[in-house]
């Protein structure tokens, strides 16, 4: 098993001052996470990815720190100066790392998007650049990195008394997606979930109820899904709903209510009727439920990936490790390219 999570090395390494003793306190490795990081180390060569103005400290070090794990070959995309002080400034070796200078984030961030097309970046991870000008890039009609699918987000959340991984789609994206949308959204999740070797998902597709209330939209589309996945217009999960939150994770509120379903009580998607929901949902289960967390963008040609400077250790790691996996997987099984 990697040493990347033993307390010793996360003290040695990552204990800067004391607000980064909050992270440490409830610092809890997860068993897919490991996993999926051994994973990421042991593809035969370490993926290209494009790190999108990285020109903050948090935006570097996470780079970094993933490039020395070996999960990564790092294309650092941003002002060179700029990058360049702040290795210096914190005493990190750029190493490997390739360094395309771009004066501005919108420069920067169009230049990975070519970049991509061009073949020598198969992942993005966005920098200290605004979410905003990133994906403005990414869905250019003519320059962007669209597909036929609808893009989406999914958090991935590592929580402490539940033993799968559970993704919670869409939490960033799209704001109030129609029964097409979410179609894609859903199809977005379970590509991913079978591409990180986590088998087949059960998915469940939430609302306040469990039951279909034509006063209730969200209810609707999750039978029209349901169905959906029946005529095999969804392919690769197992799918339930409308489906109460505690119907979906708690197997005894599932009997209570009566609930005979493969996923119920068990779920390992949990998709939101909108954006404001789902981003309540992931929010709650990271700062009050403790979840360690990684965020990807999907349905473009190649896996995106959103850190934050509140992102711990492992996050960044998993982030870097999700985007790797899946990035060889698209490759393997040319998945975007039929898309």
């Amino acid at each position: 098993m990697t040493d990347v999570f033993s307390a010793k090395r996360v003290s040695k390494c990552y204990i800067q001052d004391a607000a980064d003793m909050t992270v440490v306190s409830r610092f809890k490795s997860h068993h897919v996470f490991e996993n999926l990081i051994e994973k990421a180390a042991k593809l035969s060569s370490p993926i290209p990815v494009g790190v999108v103005w990285p020109c903050e400290q948090h935006a570097l070090e996470a780079a970094l720190e993933a490039g020395e794990h070996g999960l990564m070959q790092a294309v650092l995309i941003g002002d060179k100066e700029i990058i360049t002080a702040l290795a210096k400034a914190s005493n990190r070796d750029l190493g490997k790392a390739d360094i395309i200078d771009m004066p501005t984030p919108e420069a920067a961030a169009a230049r990975a998007v070519s970049l991509v097309k061009e073949g020598r970046l198969r992942t993005l991870m966005k920098g200290s650049l605004h979410t905003d000008i990133l994906m403005h890039s990414v869905v250019a009609p003519e320059a962007g990195l669209r597909t036929s699918r609808r893009i989406s987000h999914v958090f991935l959340l590592a929580l402490p008394d539940y033993d799968d991984l559970v993704f919670v789609t869409d939490a960033a994206i799209n704001i109030f997606p129609d029964l097409e949308a979410k179609r894609d959204i859903v199809q977005n999740a379970i590509d991913l979930h079978i591409g990180l070797g986590l088998g087949e998902p059960r998915v469940a597709l939430l609302s306040a109820v469990e039951v279909v209330n034509p006063k209730i939209p969200g209810t609707v589309d999750a039978a029209c899904l349901c169905k959906m996945a029946e005529r095999k217009q969804i392919l690769g999960g197992v799918l339930d709903g409308p489906l109460a939150m505690d119907n979906a994770i708690n197997k005894e509120a599932a009997q209570i209510k009566g609930i005979e379903s493969p996923v119920a009580g068990r779920a390992q998607i949990l998709v939101s009727p909108d954006l404001e929901s789902g981003n309540m949902l992931a929010k709650n289960m990271i700062f009050m439920s403790h979840a360690e967390s990684a965020g990807v963008v999907l349905g473009a040609k190649v896996p995106i990936l959103l850190t934050s400077r509140a992102d711990s250790v492992q996050a960044r790691l998993v982030s870097v490790a999700v985007g790797a996996v899946y990035a060889e997987y698209l490759a393997r099984t040319g998945l975007n390219e039929k898309c």
